[in-house]
């Protein structure tokens, strides 16, 4: 069935040209973040789209392929203000978000001055997330949905654009404290990070004999936040935004759902899940040149979108069964027309 293109998909030379500028932007982009990082093509894509929507990424890989040395390649590419946070178990909230001190005034009684922390900052790396305390991971909550810091009785704003990009390692797990299931669903993507292949391993190896290469600014926080603007404003036809929806509804364990689902899911997607598929489809259609959201849009970030909001049973890690075998299984099944 071909996609429902919806009557406002009609755009001037104007929205034209805006999508072409969006196209040419990610490819510039891309281009200086892949003269510091080989290969990672569906993780560096991943990190696009939440950058671009504002949003946040979970990033997942063994030690030393390349994640924090990405997001440092992004925001060299972007030239936006960034700051790293390695989490420890020792990191307090205050060590986050800041704090208010007191400082002497030679003409003046001291006064109570708010010192902002590293939170503060267009592009966050959190580094080995999952390494601090609950505590510490909570201080994230409020700046990752609300993009404000409450210190007291006073409310910051954080700048825009702000984005989390947060690591955590699937090895070494003593130790470590595993996301809630409240701060995992605000996490717009959760993107793999592959082992390298020999070729590209080999890459790497005369990269660091060689010299890296410093990724150049091609782009600044306004135009990221014109592209967000524009990816937003994409047309969706309602049948492809049902089907997004009838995809979430889909991984829940309910009576008539699939034997996948209910065998090994024990709570399903929550509806951020369906603005996730909306939302970093239309970053997709604007890539790949479509004017409108398409189905298989909403099937190609279904994957870095859900795999995170998934909670599974006790079988089926015992039975080997993930959380991308069975967002596979089921966004294959679910129909393009409604029943």
């Amino acid at each position: 069935m071909s996609d429902p293109t919806p009557a406002a998909a009609t755009q001037g030379p104007g929205a034209k040209a805006a999508a072409a500028e969006f196209r040419s932007a990610v490819a510039a982009i891309e281009e200086q973040v892949s003269a510091a990082i080989v290969g990672q093509r569906e993780a560096v894509r991943g990190v696009m789209i939440s950058l671009i929507l504002g949003g946040h990424a979970l990033l997942e890989g063994v030690p030393g392929i390349g994640k924090t040395s990405m997001v440092r390649a992004f925001a060299s590419a972007l030239g936006i203000t960034h700051s790293r946070i390695q989490f420890t178990p020792d990191l307090m909230p205050a060590d986050i978000t800041g704090t208010v001190v007191l400082v002497d005034r030679p003409d003046s009684a001291p006064q109570l001055v708010f010192q902002a922390g590293p939170l503060f900052g267009s592009l966050i790396l959190a580094d080995e997330i999952n390494r601090a305390s609950p505590r510490t991971q909570s201080a994230l909550l409020e700046a990752m949905q609300e993009g404000t810091v409450t210190i007291g009785s006073d409310t910051h704003h954080l700048p825009r654009p702000f984005s989390v990009l947060a690591t955590q390692n699937p090895v070494e797990m003593q130790g470590t404290y595993p996301l809630p299931e409240a701060q995992l669903d605000r996490f717009l993507l959760k993107l793999f990070f592959d082992y390298p292949s020999v070729d590209e391993l080999t890459a790497i190896v005369r990269r660091t004999t060689e010299g890296l290469a410093e990724p150049a600014p091609v782009a600044d926080g306004a135009a990221l936040l014109r592209m967000g603007e524009l990816a937003r404003s994409l047309p969706a036809a309602s049948a492809v935004l049902d089907y997004a929806s009838r995809s979430v509804i889909a991984l829940q364990p309910l009576p008539g759902a699939d034997k996948l689902v209910r065998d090994y899911v024990r709570l399903g997607p929550s509806p951020r899940g369906a603005q996730a598929l909306s939302l970093a489809g239309s970053v997709a259609a604007l890539i790949a040149g479509r004017n409108h959201l398409s189905y298989d849009d909403v099937r190609a970030v279904a994957l870095p979108a859900l795999r995170h909001r998934l909670i599974l049973t006790f079988d089926a890690e015992r039975n080997g069964v993930t959380a991308d075998d069975i967002v596979n299984a089921v966004i294959r099944s679910v129909p393009e027309d409604a029943p």
